[in-house]
């Protein structure tokens, strides 16, 4: 059987990007689909312009570069931005995983698979960036200790936007909070 793996990369259900340096040299319709733009405007281009904010692209980075260093995989759930079409600037939570091709060197080449969550979770409430960072780590089950040690801030201030989070998804408690998030 020949299988065309170009035909193969186009068609993926799943948004795939390949990169060098943090910057897409390629990506197939369901990437250019779910960030609303064709491939010429993202082939080039760095993934900063995927993310709501400068910061959580840098922080993204520096987070994400030590584990691909160790395991050469990463995979996260975070909250991304769409670049264009009729939903331009809407953000929305995607799964992302990512394999680098040399550990050693971890964004010097890789694939990046992302998948939209919108349908299923919706982002419910305007948030920080630091809040979308903290949202995303309290859907994984840490800590705030554990969140502090990852986002490289201290437990407190975890402990502060938590609080904000609650109050503006009218939580009661960390349970709830998360449930709220999972629920949009």
């Amino acid at each position: 059987m020949d299988i065309d793996y170009r035909l193969a990369f186009d068609m993926a259900p799943v948004g795939l990007a390949l990169s060098r340096q943090r910057t897409m040299v390629d990506c197939n319709l369901a990437l250019c689909e779910m960030f609303g733009v064709q491939r010429e405007q993202l082939v080039g281009q760095s993934f900063r312009i995927l993310y709501p904010s400068a910061d959580e692209y840098e922080r993204t980075g520096a987070r994400i570069a030590p584990i691909l260093g160790r395991s050469g995989t990463y995979a996260d759930e975070r909250i991304m931005q769409r670049v264009g079409g009729r939903l331009q600037g809407e953000t929305f939570w995607c799964h992302v995983t990512g394999r680098a091709l040399d550990p050693k060197d971890p964004h010097a080449a890789g694939i990046w698979s992302f998948e939209d969550l919108s349908a299923r979770r919706p982002v419910g409430a305007a948030l920080t960036p630091r809040e979308r960072e903290v949202a995303a780590c309290l859907m994984e089950g840490r800590t705030s200790k554990e969140i502090g040690k990852t986002l490289g801030i201290s437990h407190r201030t975890v402990e502060i936007h938590r609080a904000r989070l609650m109050r503006k998804y009218q939580a009661h408690s960390t349970p709830d909070l998360v449930h709220r998030l999972l629920a949009g």
